[in-house]
């Protein structure tokens, strides 16, 4: 999808398809967003999970062999996106974003969305609400929560009003190579050129020359409504879409989920999914399988590429 160029502030990695910023201006927040490829190539939207941003698909995009508009946003309070003014984040503020994002790329035509993890929970749950605007989702653990028994309630509650009241922090450090060391003890498949490439678009430097994470810290409060899953259910059981739904063999997460009667359940409410595993990858495989995850996707996508 491009020349080879060189990825500035990350020696050792070459990106074969660059990226533009873009900023644009939603009622509620100044958002940003990367793309790749010509704007006259079929649309494909990307969606970055929680405490990521949306360089993190970088290697996904050089794998990719046919031409592609690939749009892909920060999420409020991540990357260059503003921070939520209210101090915490809820799910149907994305669901809203979303959908204003669409609006200015694609306010006519349904599109194509590939979401990893919270980018995943957020597109499927679109596709449920909005059926006729997602043409072909691709879904990499966005698995959802495990279903809480509405006993926490209270529980929870307390913990949030917590948690505001003393908000939390996130880890700063002394240099880009101690965040690139943070992402790989997260990590350990993420090879070092990835890894610098990583930290030099997921931290920035500080007038005291220290580094901070681009994720707004309030992420990390606690949600204070508990996850229903059956609310899920039948948000899931409205997608009309094709669903491929991809899950990384040595991912807790997956394993976790995958073991779960309930979840089960929720995939098999979607009447166009297809399940896939990866193997050699965790729950990041769009940076430990990039090629091989590029050519599932393509080769899924291709039925719907040639559609406006």
């Amino acid at each position: 999808m491009g020349l080879d160029a060189p990825a500035a502030g990350a020696p050792g990695y070459r990106v074969r398809c660059a990226c533009r910023s873009t900023f644009i201006e939603l009622p509620r927040l100044r958002y940003h967003v990367r793309e790749w490829g010509s704007p006259g190539a079929p649309l494909l939207f990307m969606l970055h999970g929680w405490m990521d941003v949306s360089a993190s698909f970088q290697f996904l995009v050089d794998e990719l062999r046919q031409d592609w508009h690939v749009v892909a946003p920060d999420w409020r309070g991540y990357g260059l996106s503003e921070w939520a003014r209210q101090g915490c984040y809820w799910m149907p503020d994305y669901l809203a974003d979303l959908e204003l994002l669409l609006d200015h790329f694609s306010a006519h035509d349904p599109v194509r969305i590939v979401g990893h993890s919270l980018g995943g929970n957020i597109a499927t749950l679109y596709a449920g609400i909005r059926p006729a605007r997602v043409r072909a989702l691709v879904n990499l653990e966005g698995l959802g929560l495990v279903g809480d028994a509405p006993a926490k309630a209270p529980a929870r509650l307390a913990k949030w009003l917590d948690e505001m009241r003393t908000p939390p922090l996130l880890q700063d450090y002394a240099s880009l190579d101690e965040v690139a060391a943070r992402l790989q003890k997260n990590n350990a498949r993420l090879p070092d050129e990835r890894a610098r490439f990583l930290a030099a678009n997921w931290a920035r430097e500080r007038k005291d020359g220290r580094y901070e994470i681009l994720g707004d810290p309030a992420h990390k409060i606690v949600n204070p409504y508990l996850y229903r899953s059956e609310e899920v259910l039948a948000v899931w059981s409205a997608v009309c879409a094709p669903v491929l739904w991809i899950m990384a063999r040595e991912s807790p997460y997956a394993q976790k989920m995958d073991a779960l009667p309930d979840f089960g359940r929720r995939v098999a409410s979607i009447s166009r999914v297809t399940r896939r595993w990866i193997d050699g990858a965790g729950h990041m495989m769009h940076h430990d399988e990039p090629r091989l995850l590029a050519q599932l996707i393509e080769e899924f996508l291709a039925p719907h590429r040639d559609l406006a």
